[in-house]
């Protein structure tokens, strides 16, 4: 069903972008880098979080890791990830498929100033063996995320 929200949006919002899925697992920055053909940090990892009671999402490149007092100074509490099943519950997306498209409810998205670096990255498309190519700009409007500086 997390593959098919994604379809579903992006049918809806940006019917020029397609679903690209893989036969083999994308799940891993590593893998996914493999299967599309671009640089590890070209790949838009998605972190589910948890700033006190509400879930937000944080987009980065790759291979950066959030940084955890980067997080305390911008939202005044240390992230806390959610479990495997909090992220399916909380996206509908498995865990290494997560992306910020097709949410069943409003999330707060914030992209890492990571990404800036690249004009197209490729995030996860709602399954382990699916992505979308899109332009770094066109993935913040889409999901009308806020910039954030939260990685090493």
């Amino acid at each position: 069903m997390s593959l098919q929200s994604v379809k579903d949006f992006l049918s809806r919002h940006a019917p020029e972008i397609t679903v690209i899925e893989t036969e083999a697992s994308s799940a891993t920055v590593a893998l996914a880098a493999e299967a599309h053909g671009v640089e590890p940090d070209q790949i838009a990892k998605t972190i589910c979080l948890r700033i006190g009671t509400e879930p937000v999402l944080v987009v980065a490149a790759g291979t950066k890791r959030l940084d955890n007092r980067k997080f305390k100074d911008r939202f005044g509490v240390k992230p806390r990830m959610l479990d495997a099943e909090e992220v399916l519950a909380t996206t509908s997306h498995p865990v290494g498929g997560v992306c910020p498209f097709g949410l069943p409810s409003p999330i707060k998205i914030f992209c890492d100033v990571s990404l800036q670096a690249f004009d197209e990255v490729v995030p996860a498309a709602g399954a382990t063996n699916a992505a979308v190519r899109i332009a770094t700009q066109r993935l913040v409007a889409l999901t009308d995320a806020e910039w954030a500086d939260l990685c090493q």
